[in-house]
């Protein structure tokens, strides 16, 4: 069954111009309006996944209709089409009617294309997360990991890693649940950023930095779309916060960062940085351990990280043996024991 994406404008030139876009993609129906009250018809016939509305429409402005259409259909993925810049039109549409993403006139097609994309993917996650159905869920965090080739396997490690150290702390069956699936989508919000920033192989610049931060803040806002658990909400928006203070995107510091995101973050940090990049060779397990080290009270809380570096140095005495991925060939950590179990 076709996806379908509805375009909103009242200059026809343009409606046929957005499908012309898209002609090519033979799982998408596009569907178009001239005014918001055309708009509000369809959809309240169908479920829509991604809306596309201009601002400017006499009658009804973009945003005073996609604040409807959050009403109407609050899982759909909202995008606002704007001939210029206005900062105070940002927020409002942030703010009123939580829009997704801007485009601006004259648009480039190719990233018009790519946000549709991203938009229908993010919406694809949501109604996975909902119907917790986990196959497809791995399968769609595997393909937004396919947006960073580097990474590939590393949510499912995050997951594995984190529910090990939860065993050693003693963590009850729901918490590592909630710790587990929070470990599987934390860095599900890179859905709506560019390949070209994930994989630039120089340095990124001040602005690619922002962007790249912001994917926390986009997995906690899926996380919670989908209605789940608080405790998988805080995996997902807090994984990237420092025990000092200084991480990202709330500045929490010590205990006010929950705890199973404390858990998170030294488990993402073993793996990412175990991982070669394009601008850096990935650090072996050694190495590892005495950055995690170095790091207890600054980056990570110091008796959580004490007992993951505990758990890793016993394992890696004859319990388990981690050999680590490289590059585009990485994948699942291959696990060894005595039982031939994790």
């Amino acid at each position: 069954m076709k996806e379908q994406v509805l375009f909103v404008d009242d200059d026809g030139l343009i409606l046929q111009a957005m499908k012309r876009a898209f002609r090519q993609d033979v799982d998408l129906a596009v569907l178009t309006a001239s005014n918001a009250r055309e708009a509000m018809q369809i959809i309240r016939e169908t479920e829509i996944p991604v809306i596309v509305s201009d601002q400017d429409m006499p009658g009804m402005s973009g945003i005073e209709f996609l604040e409807w259409a959050k009403r109407a259909r609050p899982d759909s993925i909202r995008i606002l089409l704007t001939g210029f810049a206005d900062f105070g039109v940002a927020i409002n549409s942030i703010n009123r009617c939580e829009v997704y993403r801007f485009i601006a006139k004259p648009w480039n097609t190719k990233e018009l294309r790519a946000t549709v994309r991203e938009a229908l993917q993010k919406y694809r996650v949501i109604a996975c997360l909902k119907s917790g159905h986990e196959s497809k869920l791995l399968s769609l965090v595997r393909t937004i990991e396919l947006k960073d080739p580097y990474t590939r396997g590393h949510s499912e490690r995050v997951a594995e890693y984190s529910i090990q150290l939860a065993d050693a702390m003693g963590l009850s069956p729901e918490e590592k649940s909630n710790l587990r699936f929070g470990g599987f989508i934390h860095d599900i919000g890179k859905i709506g950023i560019s390949e070209t920033i994930l994989n630039k192989r120089e340095a990124l610049t001040t602005e690619e930095r922002e962007i790249i931060k912001q994917h926390s803040r986009w997995s906690g806002e899926v996380a919670e779309m989908a209605g789940l658990h608080p405790g998988i909400v805080n995996v997902a928006l807090y994984h990237h916060e420092r025990f000092d203070g200084k991480g990202y995107p709330g500045g929490l510091a010590g205990n006010e960062i929950p705890v199973l995101a404390r858990i998170a973050s030294i488990a993402d940090v073993y793996d990412a940085m175990a991982l070669d990049r394009p601008y850096r060779k990935g650090m072996d397990h050694a190495a590892l351990l005495e950055y995690l080290k170095s790091e207890r009270h600054q980056a990570f809380d110091p008796e959580i990280a004490d007992l993951f570096i505990a758990e890793m140095k016993k394992r890696r005495k004859g319990k388990v043996i981690l050999a680590r991925p490289k590059g585009r060939e990485s994948r699942n950590v291959v696990r060894k024991t005595a039982a031939g179990q994790w």
